[in-house]
């Protein structure tokens, strides 16, 4: 049987990494899409997070938070995508 609190814990440390990382290329990242990829990334971190704390405590609250991010993101992400297809236009 898998201790549930353990893997919960491991993952927890997996996303962090993640999260860091994606926070480094956001900083140091060439160019503006490089951090918007990042940023993108870390808002699926985000709904990582989410769903980890949903399963470690069994609420399904934080599968709604995942969702509204996700939702956010999905149309940032639209956005983001026309103003360089507008710039790239120029």
């Amino acid at each position: 049987m898998i201790d549930l609190p353990l893997l919960a814990a491991g993952l927890a440390v997996v996303l962090a990494v993640a999260l860091v990382l994606a926070g480094w290329r956001m900083v140091r990242g060439p160019s503006l899409a490089d951090r918007f990829i990042a940023l993108d990334m870390l808002t699926a971190l985000a709904i990582g997070f989410a769903g980890l704390t949903s399963v470690a405590t069994g609420r399904g609250e934080f599968l709604d938070i995942g969702l509204g991010l996700a939702l956010i993101n999905f149309v940032a992400t639209a956005a983001f995508a026309a103003f360089l297809e507008r710039k790239r236009d120029q």
